[in-house]
């Protein structure tokens, strides 16, 4: 492959990185934010180091990865009840209370640092496997690959950490941003039910899927009138 090929290649990969990911960027945003600020940056710094490890890795045994269908689905199954839990839960009635609440949540998150920070890098390899499928179809060069990939991370982590500042000025896009990972959490688990029923069970025809037009359209959707919803001036 010539450098101009390569280049266009990497511009491709780098924009269905930016694309794919968009709810990525709010599954992390949604789990650092229970954190303290100062630790913030730091889980996604160790986000960054732990997606980059897990992306080469994904990339270089794709063909193994791909089959590990229960990565998917246990990924999958966590951001539902991630979305599932905030949405659902009973909310604080006071602005007093909503504050003790988070205070409580945010000494409870600094005290599992480390276990967020690992949870950020199980939901990172299910999300790999998505993306593993898709970025292969544009080149078989392991630097291309990479290199593209590895600037889509960084785009992500970027917009992750602007999302959190974001909905710290706007609170009501905190439940966009979850209903967004419940939602992504939904596709993951289709995603790795359909692959494990495909491997596992031999039987492809117990296969769901979410098709991605659909997909990216409901996550459109999703934040557009989310954001709109979250924006409004409070009566």
């Amino acid at each position: 492959m010539d450098f101009g090929s390569a280049l266009v290649a990497i511009l491709i990969i780098v924009i269905l990185e930016a694309v794919l990911s968009v709810d990525n960027a709010m599954v992390l945003a949604v789990m650092v934010r229970p954190l303290p600020e100062h630790l913030r940056s730091r889980a996604l710094l160790y986000g960054i180091i732990g997606a980059y490890v897990l992306r080469g890795l994904a990339l270089l045994f794709a063909t193994i990865i791909i089959k590990i269908w229960w990565i998917q689905l246990l990924g999958g199954l966590y951001l539902v009840y991630l979305g599932a839990n905030h949405i659902f839960r009973r909310k604080p009635e006071t602005e007093t209370a909503l504050a003790s609440e988070q205070a409580r949540i945010q000494q409870a998150a600094a005290a599992s640092f480390w276990r967020i920070v690992i949870m950020i890098n199980v939901v990172d390899l299910a999300f790999a496997v998505d993306s593993v499928l898709v970025v292969i179809a544009f080149s078989r060069e392991f630097w291309v690959i990479f290199t593209g990939v590895a600037i889509g991370i960084l785009l992500i982590r970027l917009a992750a950490g602007i999302m959190v500042t974001i909905i710290e000025r706007y609170p009501r896009l905190e439940t966009v941003a979850y209903a967004v990972v419940g939602w992504a959490g939904l596709k993951l688990t289709l995603e790795g039910w359909g692959h494990g029923s495909e491997v596992w069970l031999h039987r492809p025809e117990l296969a769901l899927h979410l098709p991605q037009a659909f997909f990216l359209s409901v996550t459109f959707a999703i934040l557009v009138l989310g954001s709109l919803w979250a924006f409004r001036r409070l009566p």
